[in-house]
């Protein structure tokens, strides 16, 4: 395709790719006020984020390996309309259970729409030149995470919509993606009908990862680090994902190629990958609590405070994108983004409930910049290496071990900020003369609104203090993607779309 049609279908593919984006980040800012309508709890409040990130996990190899297999276009579309069914469920949910499900199922289309369209872009473009577009890519990620929030707050504040139509509003921009897509991407799909899904390591590896994930939700609430219910989860986590090792490494068609992730450079840039999607996605998705529960803003507002991060995001990835096309040269980006998200990170463990707003700014910009520098040339590392028959794999592996990391963030991260916000919830509950045990408004629900004057301050205070040990295990994280990226092997991209 040259580059006037490959503008014309990337104008499609990145409609899709805004709408999964911002399927999620429309309901960051909204969820406090979905969950405190529908009278959930906190450990809820984490499960309407754990049960998307887990069903695109488990999913997102599968449909990688598909798309090396099937029609790639094909696959889009049936991706689009689990996406769009899920959407809608999502908007008529009446219970906190239902939204969980329908969100697993958009979990589902919205993992498919990752993957894909990052392989059918890998497909029309050489890796060199491929910097470029993932600087488009980059600039929807950023518009669809600063829209998002705004977009959510808006929606949820404005009386005659209300948080329901958060869901709703991504249905239209799908189904016009779906028709430009079906008139303007043509890509030339080559037959195998000698081909067999590996249907068998598909199944271990889903079932595997989300026994290891529900283990993550668990424990520290329900049972300890220590019990018989942690041996019994890990252990079985364990044998399942050891068969589908044994599985891949037999099978014609392996759902991940072994071969491609044991290689140095695909390694060091999944476990880049794993680091920065935990570090990432687990900090920001308790930023929109932070400031609606721990400083009181409304969620336009909390919306509009979450800009620098997305600013960072657009303008580093937009830049870093172009440099890399220009230059050939992608790990020196790498290392600086991972460094940068880092120091970002420190910066916001720093924060409470009376941080000046100046300073969380600065540190939500860094961990922006960090982002938008490494996490789509951290992809381009793997698919550089890869022939285009290994391409739908590969992207899928990555993105499978960044959505894991994801996931497994904002479960510890979760549960961390669960137990810190109970304990100084009881604590600040003592002090005024309340017994915490007789106060269940302090910690089991999040409808702050209905709370007392004296106890909403005490659980504001509690989540805004909590929020700053969550960045700070962050950091930790995101030092492992550092150490990765820097023992990356210096390599200039190819030219061609194959090997």
């Amino acid at each position: 395709m040259d580059h006037r049609h490959i503008l014309r279908a990337l104008s499609g593919l990145l409609i899709v790719l805004f709408v999964a984006m911002t399927s999620s980040t429309v309901v960051s800012v909204a969820l406090p006020q979905i969950i405190g309508s529908l009278n959930g709890t906190q450990s809820q409040y984490t499960w309407v984020v754990t049960a998307m990130l887990l069903a695109s996990t488990a999913s997102t190899p599968i449909w990688g390996k598909l798309a090396d297999l099937f029609s790639k276009k094909l696959l889009l579309q049936i991706s689009i309309g689990i996406f769009v069914v899920a959407s809608v469920g999502c908007g008529f949910a009446q219970s906190t259970e239902q939204l969980i499900a329908f969100r697993a199922l958009q979990g589902l289309g919205m993992g498919a729409l990752q993957v894909l369209v990052q392989v059918i872009i890998a497909a029309m473009i050489s890796p060199k030149e491929r910097g470029r577009y993932n600087g488009y890519l980059g600039g929807v990620m950023a518009v669809a995470t600063v829209g998002g929030p705004l977009l959510g707050g808006f929606i949820t504040d404005t009386s005659w919509l209300g948080w329901r139509w958060c869901f709703f509003v991504a249905v239209p921009f799908t189904l016009i993606a779906f028709v430009m897509l079906t008139r303007t991407l043509h890509l030339t799909e080559i037959r195998r009908p000698d081909t067999k899904v590996d249907y068998l390591g598909a199944s271990l590896i889903a079932v595997g990862v989300s026994v290891l994930l529900l283990w993550v939700t668990f424990v520290g609430n329900d049972f300890d680090w220590l019990s018989w219910q942690t041996a019994a989860m890990v252990g079985a986590s364990a044998v399942i994902l050891g068969g589908a090792v044994a599985v891949e490494a037999r099978v014609k068609e392996p759902v991940v190629p072994l071969h491609v992730v044991r290689r140095r450079d695909p390694a060091l840039a999944i476990i880049a990958s794993l680091a920065v999607g935990m570090a990432m996605f687990g900090g920001a998705v308790f930023l929109g609590q932070y400031f609606q529960i721990g400083r009181g803003y409304s969620p336009t507002e909390a919306g509009l405070l979450t800009i620098p991060l997305m600013f960072g995001v657009l303008v580093s990835s937009t830049v870093a994108g172009r440099m890399v096309s220009r230059t050939g040269k992608v790990k020196p980006f790498i290392i600086a983004g991972v460094v940068v998200l880092t120091l970002g990170f420190l910066g916001l463990s720093t924060i409470d409930h009376e941080t000046p707003l100046v300073l969380v700014s600065i540190g939500m910009l860094a961990v922006g910049v960090g982002v938008g520098m490494s996490m789509q040339n951290l992809v381009l590392v793997l698919q550089n290496t890869v022939p285009l028959s290994e391409l739908g794999a590969a992207s899928g592996a990555i993105t499978f071990f960044r959505s894991l990391g994801g996931t497994i963030g904002v479960s510890v991260l979760g549960a961390v900020l669960a137990n810190q916000v109970a304990t100084k919830i009881a604590a600040g509950l003592t002090k005024i003369g309340v017994d915490p045990a007789a106060s269940s408004s302090g910690g089991s629900t999040l409808n702050v609104a209905a709370m007392p004057p004296e106890i909403r301050e005490v659980v504001r205070a509690a989540y805004g203090d909590a929020t700053g040990h969550i960045f700070l295990i962050s950091a930790a994280i995101s030092v492992v993607g550092v150490i990765a990226a820097l023992f990356l092997t210096p390599t200039k991209l190819r030219d061609s779309v194959d090997l």
